[in-house]
């Protein structure tokens, strides 16, 4: 493998690159209490906080499930909010329910993302982006996202959003990786050839695979809790493998400068 060039844009997942993240075991009875709460004041009184828990916990098993059958097609498209709420966790719940939640289903995929996992910046990464500063190299958040609205908050909350250029989020933009179109739609907003980006990102199935289709610069895997846990066998392998944002500051410095001109 030869010597990579460095990069006009770097793109940037979210979970697993720029943070580190971790379950919240009580995020599914969390949520279901106060759905409960929501629901009976609305008039829906017809399920218990036990059954919505149940049918919580299922619908994101499920969606887990549907997310690694996305990683198949060549350009799929993001879940909608709806279409979560509608048909992977009410689809069979009383008429007045599922149309409540329906109605207030991008709320409550916003709050899930906040309940579902606790979040910490991964270190290394100021370091990183004062090198991108430092190189003139602009950096943007390209993620898959049921909320990204969640990761803006995140970003906000922690000063990162001033150190981006731009964020990139699926379900903002109605496509998920590993379609090309995520990493074109930042390179564009960039003014970059997505051949002259570096793509990071913590799995094969659906960032090694995006940069490789998008044809990237750079196709990197850092890694993160998960990364070798692949669904099935990914026919795309990385440029380079790194440990965590300490080492691709390393890769990004010692990287090849463009040609001039």
């Amino acid at each position: 493998m030869g010597q990579l060039t460095r990069p006009t844009a770097l793109l940037l997942d979210f979970g697993g690159v720029v943070v580190s993240t971790t379950s919240r075991p009580t995020w599914a009875q969390d949520l279901a209490a106060e759905l409960h709460a929501s629901l009976t004041a609305a008039g829906c009184a017809d399920l218990t906080a036990q059954h919505i828990e149940a049918d919580l916990t299922a619908g994101a098993t499920a969606e887990s499930h549907w997310k690694n059958a996305m990683s198949r097609p060549a350009a799929p498209v993001e879940m909608t909010y709806g279409r979560f709420w509608t048909e992977f966790v009410a689809a069979d719940w009383p008429p007045t329910a599922l149309a409540w939640v329906a109605a207030h289903a991008g709320p409550l995929c916003h709050r899930m993302g906040e309940l579902k996992q606790e979040r910490a910046t991964r270190d290394g990464m100021t370091e990183l982006l004062d090198s991108c500063d430092e190189l003139g190299i602009p950096v943007a958040i390209v993620s898959n996202a049921l909320a990204g609205s969640v990761h803006r908050d995140y970003m906000a909350a922690h000063g990162l959003d001033r150190r981006v250029a731009l964020q990139v989020y699926s379900d903002e933009v109605a496509v998920r990786k590993p379609n090309p179109e995520m990493i074109r739609i930042a390179a564009r907003a960039l003014g970059a050839d997505p051949g002259a980006c570096w793509y990071v990102g913590d799995n094969f199935d659906r960032d090694v695979l995006c940069g490789r289709r998008a044809k990237a610069g750079g196709t990197i895997l850092m890694e993160a809790r998960g990364t070798y846990d692949r669904p099935y066998v990914v026919q795309a392998e990385p440029d380079a493998v790194v440990a965590d944002p300490y080492g691709l500051r390393d890769l990004l410095l010692g990287a090849q400068p463009p040609a001039a001109g």
